[in-house]
């Protein structure tokens, strides 16, 4: 029998490969050679010289006045929590679909995360079910703008301003997204009391790893520092109380090279931007297939992945996990579980003893939206995909009508490729990778 579909045999519908990330040229190297050269390395002085410039001019981007570069963005979710007061057994509203990093901040901090489900429409926390969430313990929430869409901020910060909580914008995917209300626009980050980005290499800015904490609070800012440098307070007038710290700061070569970086950042958001909107389109023909509506105050959207949903009953009762096998067999970078339900992920897992407050607070959580989304429903596109031709967008789609077509040569199949592909991304590291030492 002969078989159309590449996972059966067939012919990939792409056989090069999309745009390579991360993108680099001239501005970066001569960055790092810069740096190499004046033997001003470290992140000491904290914030460092080009640490400094970069972290004022990524929040003035976003529309705030301050901006703390650290090491990660698990980091600086932490830092900015703590720097908020947040601590033993106080509760954080949490989304129940985003990366585990984000609940586990929390517990860095000794506090509980609370899960909340998502909405369907976005994928990002379900503002309707905040407050049913919310108890006397409940101090902070932290909206997740996940993927390529953003939690409705505006009706968060209504229910934090009357209930007096904190609000960290968790922005890992946003870089240079917009949000627009009462007529002003925001960047990602700027509404919140502060905002989280990552800098890890597959995010839409990268130095390999990296995080930087935004805000217009002096006070929070000054207080992130101080727990980012060791304790120290970085100016005079300081007013926070005082915080063992750790050495969280940057590198100058991290900085040099998120520079460049932010040279380029909004070139790259606008050709995403016109090239998942083509995506958009073509989508919106191919039945079974879902696009998630965007809300109409997003002035600018960042798409860290274009995520759209599969409907088994229009491909043959197959399951959304032998889709994405199949798609990329056609030469198509996607992804399926690329997150899950974080209260269920394997990554989740650790000895409640070792955070109290977590074993104390016996919290069970049910989040039907979410775990739908992470083990059958969402499909994951990378942004490097939208960083090409139009030709590479029609690509994707020729050879989404393509499995279509075929389907039945997927209906019942299952295989080696199709297991792993429903593994979580920990689990197939595992599996796939080296020993580490």
């Amino acid at each position: 029998m002969t078989f159309n579909l590449a996972l059966r045999g067939g012919a990939s519908v792409r056989t090069t490969p999309f745009t390579a990330w991360p993108i680099y040229d001239d501005r970066e190297a001569r960055g790092l050679q810069a740096v190499l050269e004046s033997r001003n390395w470290g992140g000491y002085p904290c914030p460092n010289d080009l640490a400094r410039e970069f972290a004022q001019k990524f929040a003035t981007a976003h529309g705030a006045r301050y901006g703390v570069a650290v090491m990660n963005g698990t980091v600086s979710l932490e830092l900015a929590l703590k720097a908020a007061g947040i601590g033993f057994g106080d509760e954080v509203i949490v989304p129940a679909y985003t990366w585990e990093g984000t609940a586990a901040a929390v517990l860095f901090c000794g506090a509980v995360p609370v899960f909340v489900d998502v909405d369907p429409n976005t994928y990002c926390l379900d503002v309707t079910l905040i407050e049913a969430a919310c108890t006397e313990r409940t101090k902070a929430i932290i909206p997740v703008h996940l993927g390529f869409r953003f939690a409705d901020i505006d009706a968060i910060m209504e229910i934090a301003t009357r209930r007096g909580l904190f609000v960290l914008e968790d922005c890992a995917h946003a870089h240079g997204a917009r949000w627009r209300s009462s007529g002003q626009e925001r960047g990602a980050g700027a509404t919140g009391h502060a905002g989280s980005f990552s800098f890890q290499t597959s995010k839409l800015m990268t130095a390999g790893e990296g995080g930087i904490v935004i805000t217009s609070d002096i006070n929070l800012a000054d207080q992130v520092i101080r727990l980012t440098n060791c304790g120290r307070p970085p100016r005079r007038e300081s007013v926070g109380e005082p915080m063992l710290g750790h050495n969280y700061r940057l590198t100058e070569f991290q900085a040099a090279v998120l520079l460049a970086q932010l040279e380029r950042l909004d070139e790259q958001t606008d050709l995403r931007e016109r090239r998942t909107s083509q995506l958009e389109d073509g989508l919106r023909q191919i039945e079974g297939l879902s696009v998630l509506p965007r809300d109409p105050r997003i002035a600018r959207q960042a798409s860290y992945h274009y995520v759209f949903k599969f409907h088994p009953e229009q491909f043959g009762g197959i399951h959304r996990n032998a889709f994405v096998a199949a798609l990329k067999a056609e030469g198509v970078p996607c992804d399926g579980r690329f997150y899950e339900a974080v209260y269920r992920s394997s990554l989740f897992e650790f000895a409640a003893e070792k955070y109290p407050a977590w074993a104390q607070s016996k919290r069970q959580f049910d989040c039907p939206v979410a775990v739908r989304a992470g083990y059958e429903e969402s499909v994951w596109l990378p942004h490097q995909i939208f960083l090409g031709s139009s030709e590479d967008v029609a690509d994707v789609l020729t050879a989404i009508q393509k499995i279509k077509t075929n389907v039945a040569e997927l209906v019942g199949y299952e295989d080696e490729r199709i297991r792993i592909q429903g593994m979580s991304r920990a689990q197939r590291a595992l599996l796939e990778s080296k020993p580490p030492y």
